[in-house]
């Protein structure tokens, strides 16, 4: 019950009102179930036989209450029914607790990723963490429903269990002891819930972590009639899934399926001790049997729950691990000074090491303000990485990255980012009208910013042409686009929050030659007000570029004559390609 500790940490005042609610009434219910014993004696017409029902009868009649047939029954009515109210108000309380513990989970793993170090990221599996979002996050809730309710009928048993002992102590312990003796017996199956909920968990995950790696690549699966492998591997793991559900449903059906044969036992039980070994009065044995019967049912729907919430609650502790991994892993904020675009960029000296492979090593260029800096390379030098650390998603291990003469260590990271557009080879656009793929639904980006963008990267023409214009729909990924226009709304949304800096990766790659011929007399139209630094293998990108840096074994080496020098991966055209002097 670890779960309830936790969610009441988190939600104190809610789980207050939820245990105080449950607590009155366990004591309201306990109250009017006392008049079930005097009202019994005065139906079997036995109450001088029971000290108990003589003494609510007299407490009754100190209050000005006959203890008659008729009170006692809208005694007993009106306690139930203000239990059930207490209840309904406690249950809304886990109701409230429900629906904010899924939402708040989501939200906190989303926001504990999106703020961690690059690298952290860069390690999570994406369906990892569609499973977190989409399932844990709903298991996690529902446990917690499962373990308050645990609570609820905790309390409600042990009322009913006050009245068992008040009867005969001595009875209603035999029968309890046994009734819990059974229940223990039963943990068994509680183990195996939990068991097979682990499995569930780390199944689930890796399933959706396949199911998200296969979708991607689900096309050149299909064109080469190789769909099959993926099938295979899916089909294991679910497989695996399936026999984990299978244990859990068997359990749970299991203690389902002993419940009735066991009250019917408990009821024996109760009935042979009363009457045959204390010799209780028929009112007092009809009372006790119900109270026993009543407090091991309950026990009993406790048990239940607790099954189902030993099934579910391993998604939570899978969830906050994660949570918590995150933000161990919380990305620097920065310095404090605000930064400032109107001179150049720096790397002084920077070396850094990734996965063992030395990216830099005492590498040093300057941007210029106002500027197109082209980095070409071979692939696989590191150019995206040299973007990373002008991003400060990376940091270099040795040297500083100086913008405007001031270290980017000392800069208000957001700050820093808010300058910058960037603007990959992947054109990734949502399901949705031109305007949010543009603004991406930012409260502070106007229609007017998004055509502003719009006019900036070439697009608001094509745009304006469109059934709704800007409020057109763009289709899944941006399907009813072509490669250009898409490519033209990706760089609207990198340039709708008026950066300083545009950085572009790959950005024209996967575009014919027309359509990068226009994009590229776009991108030299934003010169100089926007300074541009892209990473291409493209030569058109290449020729309109003010500078040409070149990646080679972790050192920069700038081209004087770039013009038509450059093919993919870095194979030189060899019409001029001398390096200026110190070009380091």
């Amino acid at each position: 019950m670890r779960i309830i500790l936790v969610f009441g940490r988190l939600y104190p005042v809610r789980t207050l009102l939820m245990l105080l609610s449950l607590a009155v009434a366990g004591v309201v219910e306990g109250v009017s179930l006392t008049t079930m014993l005097p009202l019994m004696s005065v139906m079997m017409g036995d109450g001088g036989h029971s000290a108990f029902a003589n003494q609510v009868g007299a407490l009754l009649q100190n209050i000005g209450l006959e203890p008659n047939i008729k009170v006692l029954l809208i005694i007993i009515v009106a306690g139930m029914s203000l239990t059930s109210l207490l209840i309904l108000l406690a249950n809304r309380q886990v109701g409230y607790t429900v629906a904010r513990v899924a939402t708040d989970l989501r939200v906190d793993l989303i926001n504990a990723t999106l703020e961690s170090r690059w690298e952290h990221y860069l390690r999570q599996p994406g369906g990892a963490l569609a499973n977190s979002v989409a399932t844990e996050a709903f298991r996690a809730a529902t446990a917690y429903e499962h373990a308050a309710n645990v609570v609820a009928l905790t309390i409600q048993a042990i009322a009913y269990g006050i009245i068992a002992l008040i009867v005969s102590w001595q009875a209603a312990l035999v029968c309890v002891g046994i009734g819990l003796t059974i229940l223990l017996a039963l943990r068994g199956l509680v183990k195996t819930s939990r068991k097979a909920g682990r499995s569930q968990t780390g199944l689930m995950r890796d399933l959706l972590i396949s199911l998200s790696d296969t979708l991607g690549s689900v096309k050149p699966l299909k064109a080469m009639a190789r769909e099959d492998i993926a099938d295979s591997l899916l089909r294991s793991q679910a497989t695996e899934l399936n026999a984990a559900m299978e244990k859990e449903v068997t359990s749970r059906e299991t203690l389902r399926a002993l419940q009735e044969p066991l009250l019917a036992l408990l009821a024996a039980a109760a009935l042979y001790a009363g009457l045959v070994v204390w010799q209780l009065p028929m009112s007092s044995v009809m009372v006790l049997i119900f109270m026993v019967v009543r407090v091991l049912g309950l026990l009993h729907k406790a048990q239940q729950r607790h099954h189902r919430m030993a099934a579910q609650e391993s998604a939570f502790w899978a969830l906050r691990d994660s949570i918590l991994a995150a933000e161990a892993q919380l990305e620097s904020k920065g310095g404090s000074r605000q930064p400032t675009l109107t001179s150049q960029i720096a790397f002084e000296h920077v070396s850094f090491t990734y996965g063992g492979r030395r990216i830099l090593e005492d590498a040093d260029v300057t941007f210029k303000v106002g500027a197109i800096t082209s980095i070409i390379g071979p692939s696989g030098t590191g150019k995206t990485t040299v973007l990373d650390l002008l991003c400060a998603l990376l940091e270099p291990q040795e040297g500083r990255i100086a913008v405007d003469g001031v270290s980017l260590a000392e800069l208000q990271r957001r700050s820093w980012r808010r300058m910058i557009g960037y603007v990959t080879q992947e054109t990734l656009l949502l399901r949705d009208s031109v305007l949010a793929n543009v603004t991406l639904g930012e409260p502070s980006l106007t229609e007017a910013d998004a055509e502003h963008a719009l006019r900036q990267a070439g697009a608001w023409d094509f745009v304006q042409r469109l059934e709704h214009g800007i409020h057109t729909p763009v289709g899944e990924r941006g399907g009813q686009l072509s490669g250009g226009q898409r490519q033209r709304i990706v760089i609207a949304r990198a340039l709708a929050h008026r950066p300083s800096l545009l950085i572009l990766d790959e950005a024209t790659s996967a575009l014919d030659p027309v359509s990068e011929d226009e994009i590229c007399k776009t991108l030299k139209a934003l010169t100089p007000k926007i300074t541009i630094i892209a990473v291409s293998h493209r030569p058109r990108l290449i020729e309109l570029a003010d500078e040409v840096v070149e990646l080679i074994d972790g050192k920069f080496h700038r081209l004087m004559h770039p013009g038509s020098a450059y093919l993919d991966d870095g194979i030189a055209l060899a019409t001029d390609r001398s390096r200026s002097s110190g070009g380091r």
